[in-house]
């Protein structure tokens, strides 16, 4: 199936199905893809067919870039809800994610202090000092876990990194203390050797919500395939999944959107 890159730095606006009108600040490069995970449902590709050639876009020049853009855009009166990091890749890879994420703040206040500053992370680097302090100041902390099932994990999500642990993951998003969103995709189908992906069972989900017990997050953000996937034999959990799903979590008390 055909995947997409995204502009680097500054892609949009788009509406966003889950945070509105969106400016996405991409910082990793335009011409590849930069991820601690090779997800098989990632609408950018795989990592071995999106290996980049182009470096980073540097601080200054993501700065730059927001800065003009957020001043046209305000000068022409346009709505904006969110400034959204996301993109090719994990944004939390980039050297200077903090510094980008400080300038962000300081350009978001000048032109549109009501917007958000959202952060989509697969949270594989939120133990790492600047990316936690940066991850603190984001207004939306979004952090991905698709399940708490290791074998499921390593199918479907697909860590680069060996010493991936999710129990580690699960402890570092609890530290926030509530200042994170857990972010979750369902869906059916089957992977790329013919396996089951499904985690729409109660099993998954009986896991996951006693996981988000512990990891107490302000809201959490369910959804399912949107665009096109590398791996052509997923399918869509359906509206009444997650509806069902949706009801669970906002029964544990937690805040719960549905992206369809």
């Amino acid at each position: 199936m055909a995947t997409i890159l995204y502009p680097s730095p500054i892609v949009g606006p788009i509406h966003s199905r889950r945070l509105g009108i969106s400016l996405g600040v991409n910082v990793n490069p335009s011409d590849g893809k930069i991820c601690t995970f090779d997800c098989i449902y990632c609408e950018v590709g795989y990592n071995c067919t999106r290996r980049p050639t182009l470096p980073r876009p540097s601080r200054e020049l993501v700065a730059e870039r927001l800065e003009a853009k957020l001043k046209e855009m305000h000068t022409a009166g346009a709505k904006l809800d969110v400034i959204t990091f996301s993109g090719n890749g994990e944004p939390t890879t980039h050297p200077d994610f903090l510094h980008i994420i400080e300038d962000t703040i300081r350009l978001r206040n000048a032109y549109y202090p009501e917007a958000k500053v959202s952060v989509l992370t697969n949270s594989t680097l939120a133990h790492r000092p600047d990316v936690h302090r940066a991850l603190l100041l984001a207004d939306n902390n979004i952090m991905k876990l698709d399940t708490v099932d290791p074998a499921y994990i390593n199918k479907v999500d697909r860590p680069t990194q060996p010493s991936y642990n999710v129990e580690n993951i699960v402890k570092e998003m609890a530290s926030f203390n509530g200042h994170c969103i857990v972010q979750t995709m369902f869906m059916h189908g089957t992977d790329d050797n013919g396996e089951s992906v499904d985690n729409t069972s109660d099993g998954f989900i009986s896991a996951w919500l006693q996981t988000l017990r512990r990891i107490r997050p302000s809201a959490v953000m369910i959804y399912t395939i949107d665009r096109e996937t590398p791996c052509p034999t997923l399918s869509k959990a359906t509206h009444e999944e997650l509806d069902g799903i949706r009801d669970r979590v906002i029964a544990e008390g937690f805040p719960c959107s549905v992206g369809y």
